[in-house]
């Protein structure tokens, strides 16, 4: 067997009913949305009928939702823009934030001057947040973003907790959301958190699209100029084909998410069992080997040391036909080192791989990959 993907949490192959709700956008509704002639008039509603999907699918008003690139323009726009827009001159997170919003913060802290707080984590990466609540104790109104769903070792954190404490000290929480958008359930209306994002192409939809939700009292400046798109909130054309597909592909992912979610879990908790069975020394970075404290759509593993394998696991495991990653979503296959296992003191001796599983995922795709995995390390 060849073609094995199993790096879905760097990108997931659309579903084809999502192609299909995108084709007449790309065929016969052309109209440009902020056209006042009924081409760009019957663009413009569909655009606001996705609007209202998204918003009623995380149980949020129409007005909260904007359209962005992607998850990295919806983390920036909610760090920039709103510690601009609410004079908040002190951020806290955590070292194990994805660079969409570590690399913006600590950009933030050199040109623009304001405080940076990394909170202190465990040898599993759990956040303290006793540390969380010293630091809003001490810096009240702060801006607090930390992500649900850590993208490389599938850690979640406790949103509800951590947005209670925001509101306790004023702060502005954003939460990047871009693993669980589609994967689980969002209620805004009930979840304390003032910011949350999601990519498109995390839950079988396209690439390029994303969005940014915003409470309506928590309202922000626009950080891309040059249009009155998005109610004046983002300039720019809208990319109406990925918004039509955004939409369908949360609707479709939130529609049979307990069977979805049941069967990646049965996949995930199989190949642990697997690979203790037939790696001795095997172990798993972070939490990502708890399915009660993990994301179910992620497994990062730990092998033990093996001069053949050092540093090329992931050039073997693609000569098989596998797709895996070693790093973060957004730099499978860099050289440069993954930020997070760092953070965790994770043996330079040891290859890591992230694993991560999608509804399309097959028992069979992982047997195969047991299969090579058994033979790389049998030697």
């Amino acid at each position: 067997m060849k073609n094995v993907y199993l790096d879905n949490a760097a990108t997931t192959p659309m579903d084809d009913r999502v192609i299909e709700a995108m084709l007449p956008y790309m065929r016969a509704h052309y109209g440009n949305p902020s056209s006042l002639h009924s081409h760009g008039r019957e663009v413009r509603t569909a655009i606001e009928k996705a609007r209202k999907k998204v918003a009623e699918l995380i149980q949020a008003s129409p007005s909260e939702i904007f359209f962005t690139s992607g998850g990295t323009e919806a983390d920036n726009t909610a760090l920039v823009s709103g510690m601009e827009s609410h004079e908040i001159s002190h951020a806290i997170t955590s070292p194990l934030e994805h660079h969409a919003v570590l690399h913006t913060l600590e950009v933030l802290a050199q040109k623009r001057g304001i405080t940076l707080s990394l909170l202190q984590i465990n040898e599993k990466g759990e956040i303290d947040l006793d540390h969380l609540e010293s630091l809003l104790k001490s810096h009240p109104k702060s801006l607090v973003s930390l992500m649900h769903g850590n993208n490389e070792i599938g850690n979640l954190n406790d949103l509800s907790r951590i947005g209670e404490l925001s509101r306790a000290y004023g702060a502005f929480f954003h939460s990047d959301t871009v693993q669980t958008m589609g994967h689980y359930s969002h209620d805004v209306s009930t979840l304390p958190v003032d910011a949350l994002v999601a990519g498109a192409h995390k839950f079988h939809g396209p690439k390029g699209v994303g969005f940014l939700y915003v409470r309506k009292d928590k309202k922000i400046h626009p950080f891309i100029h040059g249009g009155a798109q998005e109610r004046n909130m983002r300039g720019g054309t809208e990319n109406v084909i990925g918004i039509i597909g955004l939409a369908k592909a949360l609707e479709i992912s939130l529609e049979d998410l307990d069977h979805h979610r049941a069967h990646i879990e049965k996949i995930k908790a199989y190949f642990i069992d697997r690979l203790r069975e037939e790696i001795p020394g095997v172990a798993f970075n972070g939490n990502s080997a708890d399915l009660g404290r993990s994301l179910y759509t992620v497994l990062n593993v730990s092998l033990p040391p093996s001069e053949a394998n050092r540093g090329m696991l992931l050039f073997h495991l693609d000569l098989e036909g596998i797709s895996a990653s070693g790093g973060s979503a957004c730099s499978s296959g860099a050289t440069v080192g993954s930020h997070v296992l760092r953070a965790l003191n994770h043996p330079a001796e040891r290859d890591a791989v992230r694993f991560s599983f999608s509804r399309f995922t097959t028992m069979e795709e992982v047997d195969y990959t047991l299969e090579k995995l058994k033979g790389l390390y049998s030697a």
